[in-house]
């Protein structure tokens, strides 16, 4: 299976913005409990009153609700996606939830300017489908404020005795526009390379992980 271009994971996501949420709950069917992770990604985070959070590849803002109970009105999201249907629906749910202290925007990461010292960078299900995701994660990882974390919750290929069962996971995932090339890369030796203290915690038999780096 090759490696779908950035044009077409646009019009693949820009088909389901509108479904996203439900489709992304459905994993649920399999046992793969998405929005434990999620919170739990979000807890490595680390978030706290006041802090500036950057996701990347943030779609719907699914995980919009999670870190405002950390950060407060006081705090900032800037969601950066490069679907621009993915942001609109973000926008509907920052606007139903009257968030002030959400930014939005339609951007490819490879060529996002990070602002200075963020107080954290989460990327869930996202990262992987990034070909320059080392530059991104460089980049993110420059601009992290000091002890500050990096943290990505991402698929990956089993390296235990479940590998066998990689070309199901890659198909359950294909609509994602998920890759066995793609869930083979390692977004976590990048932040091994950049940032400090890392930590790698597989879930789902090893289909799936939570990788942090800190400043």
């Amino acid at each position: 299976m090759s490696i779908p271009s950035k044009d077409e994971i646009i019009e693949s996501y820009r088909k389901r913005a509108r479904d996203y949420d439900v489709t992304a709950n459905l994993y649920y069917l399999i046992g793969f409990r998405e929005w434990a992770y999620r919170k739990k990604a979000v807890k490595a985070l680390n978030p706290c009153i006041g802090d500036m959070v950057v996701e990347i590849g943030c779609g719907t803002g699914l995980n919009f609700g999670l870190l405002q109970r950390f950060i407060g009105s006081e705090g900032k999201i800037i969601g950066i996606d490069l679907t621009d249907s993915m942001i609109e629906q973000a926008k509907k749910r920052v606007k139903e939830n009257r968030w002030s202290n959400v930014e939005l925007v339609v951007c490819d990461a490879a060529e996002y300017e990070f602002p200075d010292s963020v107080n954290g960078i989460l990327s869930t299900f996202a990262i992987t489908l990034i070909p320059e995701y080392d530059k991104v994660i460089k980049n993110g990882a420059h601009a992290l404020a000091a002890g500050k974390r990096f943290v990505i919750l991402d698929f990956k290929l089993p390296s235990n005795w479940l590998s066998f069962l990689a070309p199901l996971g890659v198909f359950i995932t294909k609509p994602f526009g998920v890759s066995i090339e793609m869930a083979s890369r390692h977004p976590w030796d990048s932040l091994n390379e950049y940032l400090k203290n890392p930590t790698m915690n597989e879930l789902y038999g090893g289909f799936s992980y939570i990788a942090t780096g800190e400043r």
